[in-house]
């Protein structure tokens, strides 16, 4: 097991490295006809993990006991923002995170309805 475990944890890490480089953080600038560059911003989250252990057994031979063990790893990429850059100027447009309660939900629904409320009270107001 001494070399078995290590073997395998940096194998997972390594595979991890292929997935996850840069590119994954600071996106590849995408410029339009019209001189306006976009550089996509995320955030990456890694997580890995395993484990083993020699097992006990009449059938091994030359002192060499059998082995089980796994690891397994995961990557998440979420959109942060996007860079927009034109003549010159640098603007940071958010990327909004998606409502996950009712009560974000609400919060969200607010200033559109009150923008469809005000427009309605107006065209009544205007039709007196």
């Amino acid at each position: 097991m001494s070399q078995k475990l290590p073997n395998m944890l940096e194998n997972t890490i390594q595979k991890i490295r292929e997935m996850v480089d840069v590119n994954s953080v600071i996106g590849d600038p995408i410029t339009t006809p019209d001189g306006v560059t976009i550089i996509p911003v995320s955030r990456v989250s890694v997580g890995f993990g395993g484990g083993g252990s020699d097992f006990a057994s009449s059938k091994a031979t030359g002192g060499e006991m059998p082995f089980g063990g796994g690891v397994g790893g995961g990557v998440k990429v979420s959109p942060i923002c996007f860079l927009i850059i034109k003549d010159g100027n640098v603007r940071m447009m958010p990327v909004a995170e998606p409502a996950s309660t009712t009560a974000d939900r609400i919060v969200e629904m607010v200033p559109d309805t009150l923008e469809k409320l005000t427009s309605y009270l107006d065209a009544k107001k205007e039709a007196k």
